[in-house]
């Protein structure tokens, strides 16, 4: 008399869990470059935004506001982005700190763009892999190839 088994054998199983494990992975990496992706769009929309208060600080200063008054470009840091916030929004926290992005202003020609580079980024990093997104005073944004 055979006796039969009801279950799954050894082998069976980990090829199951070897499965599972493959399409957990490739899910990890679509979801990190979707949630990438929306923090770029994201920084971009605030960027905008921060060129339609620069025209309203304007007409009613007569000058943009800048957070490094010098014709070179300005390193993003926590406290430039607050002061935009404060001096453009009368809120420092209006750039959520969630989004992962810095940003700072500084004169360009007459008028001014508004540079953004992620928070957590290293600046050792070379220029090809560093996203740095740059808005200009007629709204256009230029994007470094890491981005």
């Amino acid at each position: 008399m055979h006796k039969k088994f009801k279950g799954f054998s050894l082998i069976e199983l980990l090829v199951v869990v070897a499965v599972i494990g493959a399409l957990s992975a490739v899910g990890v990496v679509s979801y990190r470059g979707y949630t990438e992706g929306a923090k770029i769009k994201s920084a971009r929309n605030v960027m905008m935004t921060i060129g339609l208060a620069q025209t309203e600080e304007y007409s009613n200063y007569g000058d943009y506001f800048y957070t490094d008054d010098t014709e070179s470009e300005c390193t993003p840091t926590e406290a430039t982005t607050e002061a935009i916030g404060e001096n453009l929004f009368e809120s420092e926290d209006y750039i959520d700190k969630e989004l992962g992005y810095n940003m700072c202003i500084y004169k360009a020609g007459r008028g001014f763009k508004v540079l953004a580079r992620r928070a957590n980024e290293s600046a050792t990093l070379p220029e090809n892999q560093q996203c740095k997104i740059e808005v200009d005073q007629n709204g256009a944004i230029t994007e470094s190839a890491g981005c």
